[in-house]
Parts: structure tokens; C-alpha cells; sequence
């Protein structure tokens, strides 16, 4: 029996897991968790909070290591001893001893009653532009650019998002109307089924690149202040980072930040819509 617990708003990300019998909110459900006599802990957050859980349930707990200081170093001094390190998710698994991933990447499963509404025959690219930190937001007049080219040869624009996302996905949708706009208030499983109806996702260091590889959908992403070395890469499924490496900058955080310190952002105004285009055809091409 694995049981999990999370927050409510990250919920939909699990609910319909098959491979889970029983999901827990962290806001409400806490008091359950003592009433089950549970063999192991696998805290995978190792935070305030999650160990506020494992000390209150007293069970035997492995702890993922969050390589605090490794992340500093490199932010901070650009030492970089997190090369040799695999993504989020082997990381995740090898505090397991003995435990193998497959090889089929990430998993969502969507509820059966949610139909899409893009219709099938119509060759739809999707567009995440939202991100919560603005130095990891390739910038929207790119998008914009981007999305005028690939309309003008047979494309069509879907944006998706979630309600922090509403006022981007709006003011592109205006700019260009011809574009759907799928933005929603954190509809998970809306935003997914439509999705699939997509080529691909051009998208941001975001939530939604790891939903769209989870739905084994190609996925064209931009990492500006953020760095590949901190793990949170596309996972098992086709894709293509758009990133700058010629900046000595870079990373200037490991979560992003609200403006870009050496106020020229370009990490990723230096990733125009032209070369996004050319490299989408080619993604697309394989």
C-alpha cells in the first residue's frame, strides 16, 4: 500500500494514479496519517513542513538530499559541482535503496468524462507562456512573433495556463486573435486533454513542460535564469532547450527571480523567435 500526501492545489497531479491507494492533503488530512501504521516515510521534500510530518509519525524516514549548498555555489560563485547529478526524478528514486525507474518517463492519468475541445485534423501548436518568476519568461512579444510565424504557415496557436497565467495568456490572445485561449483557474485535467490534441508545447521552465511530457507530447523550452544542472529538465520524452550559454551569469538563482540583476535579460532576449522557429521544424521534422 503506498499512500501519499501533498498539497490541495497540486492534487489533480495524483488523483487518478492507480498506482497510489490513498491521497492525502497536507491541509487537512494530516490527523489521518496516525491512525496507519506505516513501515517507511519517503519524504521527498525534506523541508520544515514535511519533517514536521515524519517527527509527528515517528516511522522510519529516508530523506531526499536537496544539495543546498551545491546550488549556492554555483548561483553565487558559478562552481558547478552538480554536473555529474541526474534529474529530479533519478534523484528521487535513489534514495530507495535497491529501487529501479522504468523507462517510460512521468505519468498523469486524466479522469475519462473530460472531452477535448480542439478538434482532431487541425495542426495545433500549444503555447505555455506563463511562469511564476519573470526571468524564467521568454519574453511575450517573442512568443507573439513566434506565434505569427507558425500561423502563417498552417498553424494553429492554442495557450495554456493556469489563473496566475490568465493576464499573459489574454494579452497574447488579443494581439492574436486567431490564437484559442485555453487558459483556465488551474484545470488541470482540461488543460491536459487538450494538450494531446497538440504537435507540440512551446513553453517556459514551468509546471506545464512537465505535464506535457508526462503526456509524451514534444516539448520546445527555455531556461534563462535557471540551468540544466539543477535537474528539472524535460524527463524521458522528446524535447529541446533553448538556452544561453555564452552569459557568465548564468544561473542567477535555482527558482528564478522577479527581474534580471544585470538588467539586460539576456539569457533570453538572446533566444529570438526566429531561431525557436527553425528549431521547432526541425524537432517537428524527426
Amino acid at each position: 500500500m503506498i499512500d501519499f500526501l501533498l498539497k490541495e492545489q497540486y492534487q489533480n497531479t495524483l488523483k487518478h494514479n492507480k498506482y497510489i491507494s490513498n491521497l492525502f492533503l497536507y491541509e487537512s488530512d494530516l490527523g489521518y496519517l496516525t491512525n496507519n501504521n506505516y513501515d517507511l516515510i519517503i519524504d521527498l521534500q525534506n523541508n520544515f513542513r514535511s519533517r514536521k510530518v515524519v517527527n509527528k509519525l515517528r516511522v522510519h524516514s529516508l530523506k531526499f538530499k536537496k544539495n543546498n549548498f551545491k546550488k549556492i555555489l554555483l548561483v553565487n560563485l558559478k562552481i558547478n559541482m552538480l554536473k555529474s547529478l541526474p534529474q529530479i526524478p533519478a534523484r528521487y528514486a535513489k534514495i530507495v535503496p535497491n529501487f529501479k525507474l522504468d523507462e517510460k518517463g512521468l505519468d498523469i492519468f486524466l479522469p475519462n468524462d473530460i472531452k477535448p475541445i480542439l478538434k482532431e485534423g487541425i495542426k495545433y501548436i500549444g503555447f505555455a507562456p506563463g511562469s511564476r518568476h519573470y526571468t524564467k519568461m521568454w519574453p511575450l512579444e517573442y512568443y507573439l512573433e513566434l506565434g505569427k510565424l507558425l500561423s502563417e504557415n498552417d498553424y494553429k496557436i492554442v495557450l495554456f495556463g493556469g489563473k496566475n497565467d490568465k493576464q499573459v495568456c489574454d494579452k497574447f490572445n488579443l494581439e492574436l486573435n486567431s490564437s484559442i485561449n485555453l487558459s483556465n483557474n488551474d484545470n488541470l485535467f482540461k488543460t491536459a486533454i487538450n494538450m494531446k490534441q497538440c504537435l507540440a508545447i512551446i513553453c517556459n521552465d514551468s509546471g506545464l513542460m512537465h505535464v506535457a511530457c508526462a503526456l509524451k507530447i514534444p516539448v520546445l523550452t527555455f531556461f534563462g535564469s535557471t540551468v540544466k544542472e539543477f535537474g528539472f529538465t524535460p524527463y524521458k520524452n522528446q524535447n529541446l532547450i533553448l538556452e544561453n550559454n555564452s552569459l557568465n551569469c548564468r544561473p542567477c538563482s535555482h527558482i528564478g527571480r522577479s527581474s534580471c540583476p544585470k538588467n539586460h535579460f539576456n539569457c533570453m532576449k538572446e533566444l529570438t523567435p526566429q531561431l525557436a522557429y527553425s528549431k521547432l521544424k526541425e524537432m517537428l521534422a524527426q
